[in-house]
């Protein structure tokens, strides 16, 4: 491999270490970012700074946020009293785009994965155990993915969640198994939502 002027070589490093990216793309992309104008490469570091200092996690329900709380947990035309929960914050867009759905969301950053060493002490649940103690919930949709880990977490959640009053449903099989909940299209998530279940 060609040895490239030292300021290259870590940006290729650092860009390298982005989910999906390797040496060719990484490679790529600093000499995109080489040839691009002083403006658009200040751009590109002005934005990167600004999403590590601006956004926070949503202190109600997890979801990344600018303002605490979130836009969705501060909409008074939602219902506060449904709450979707999800694994990661990319989900919610999914489930956004039915257009069916009116409740808030609870983001877990995660689901159960003992061989990767993800147990429930790592998820994100004191906040909705919470919310789910203090009456402030009628029903907890659990829309993990339908992976195995997905499920693990599911039941988990539903042993922790259960209450007198409370109902705690499964979003239905409408998504293939295996698959992640952002790359659902609209229709199989509208099912999928309107096909949950109790746990």
């Amino acid at each position: 491999m060609s040895k490239f002027a030292e300021p290259m070589t870590r940006l290729i490093d650092e860009l390298k270490k982005l989910p999906g990216i390797g040496s060719k793309t990484a490679q790529r992309l600093a000499f995109h970012i080489l040839r691009s104008s002083d403006e658009d490469a200040e751009a590109l570091a002005a934005a990167v700074r600004d999403v590590k200092a601006s956004l926070r996690l949503c202190s109600i329900c997890n979801n990344i946020t600018d303002v605490d709380p979130c836009v969705y947990c501060t909409n008074p035309t939602r219902n506060q009293r449904l709450v979707c929960v999800v694994e990661e914050p990319t989900n919610i867009a999914a489930i956004e785009k039915t257009k069916h759905y009116n409740g808030v969301y609870h983001v877990l950053h995660g689901a159960i994965s003992p061989l990767h060493g993800v147990g429930p002490e790592q998820l994100r649940t004191a906040n909705l155990v919470r919310r789910v103690e203090r009456d402030e919930v009628d029903e907890v949709i659990v829309a993990t993915n339908p992976t195995v880990e997905g499920e693990a977490t599911a039941t988990y959640l539903s042993g922790q969640l259960k209450r007198p009053g409370l109902k705690v449903t499964r979003i239905a099989m409408g998504i293939p198994v295996g698959s992640d909940i952002e790359y659902t299209d609209e229709i199989t998530m509208l099912k999928a939502m309107e096909g949950r279940r109790e746990l």
